[in-house]
């Protein structure tokens, strides 16, 4: 009778896990399972906290909302975000107070098309809650320039033109593994320019964060994945300008099974967001 109740007790916890589907797990960068609870208790304890999303991917926007307020609750806050250019500041701050609506924001201001869905909801807690939201990435154009023709031709740039962009000359290492990885996975199309691109915007994005730093606050900021994974890209830029900034990085990524971090995501973050790759999209 005892082994019959062991083997019922067995089967029930086999049938019950089977079933038991979850569309995300958190991991630490060392691959162990860890909580939500544990994420908003260390991000409440850092000065800049580097949310990696991948932009279409409904969890990753969900979970941004959830973290702000939770951090929001607990901590002061300072919110800045990729999808908002840095000459689009005064008409977000315009935004924020009131002084024009959406329908006027996005007539004035470059948003992303998926912005209403995903980005939206992130501005309007700002709005009401009267944090300081940081539009912190460089015009897009300016990006372009520097794929084109390298960072040299920011140097003709009016003053007004390079107050939205990091202090010239960008500091650049062509040998940070990220910027070495976009050149192999683009397979030497773009050449050299291709990762110039990306540094003048992780450098524009760190210059405007250490910038808007306040004391006692954390900044939270929204970035592709790749800006922040593995401690590079924008995390790289903020450290030489505040060398004693404390930040914790998330990492997304898209996985079949999120029940086991796999080996290539291992040391990407402080915090791994691991999200079962049939989530739904938002575009």
């Amino acid at each position: 009778m005892k082994l019959y109740y062991i083997l019922i007790a067995f089967f029930t916890i086999t049938i019950t896990n089977a079933q038991d589907k979850q569309p995300y797990q958190l991991y630490t960068q060392k691959g162990k399972k860890t909580t939500y609870k544990e994420l908003l208790k260390t991000a409440a304890k850092a000065d800049v906290v580097f949310f990696g999303e991948h932009h279409d991917n409904s969890i990753n926007h969900w979970l941004e909302l959830e973290l702000t307020k939770d951090l929001s609750a607990q901590k002061g806050l300072v919110m800045g975000a990729e999808m908002i250019e840095a000459d689009n500041q005064d008409e977000l701050n315009q935004y924020l107070k009131g002084e024009i609506d959406q329908k006027a924001f996005d007539t004035v201001a470059r948003l992303w098309n998926n912005y209403k869905t995903d980005y939206k909801p992130l501005v309007d807690f700002a709005k009401e809650n009267n944090i300081p939201f940081i539009a912190t990435n460089v015009p897009r154009r300016y990006a372009s320039m520097v794929y084109k023709k390298g960072f040299g031709e920011l140097d003709a740039l009016t003053d007004e033109e390079k107050s939205w962009i990091a202090p010239l000359p960008i500091a650049y290492d062509a040998t940070l593994p990220g910027y070495v990885k976009m050149l192999e996975m683009m397979g030497g199309h773009g050449g050299d320019n291709l990762p110039k691109a990306q540094a003048v915007k992780d450098a524009t994005m760190g210059y405007f964060i250490a910038k808007n730093l306040q004391p006692g606050k954390v900044f939270i900021h929204y970035n592709g994945t790749y800006h922040s994974d593995n401690f590079e890209g924008i995390n790289w830029y903020l450290k030489r300008e505040k060398p004693e900034v404390k930040i914790i990085t998330i990492a997304a990524v898209s996985q079949k099974d999120v029940d086991k971090l796999e080996k290539e995501h291992l040391q990407k973050a402080d915090f791994i967001l691991v999200i079962d790759e049939d989530m739904t999209k938002t575009y």
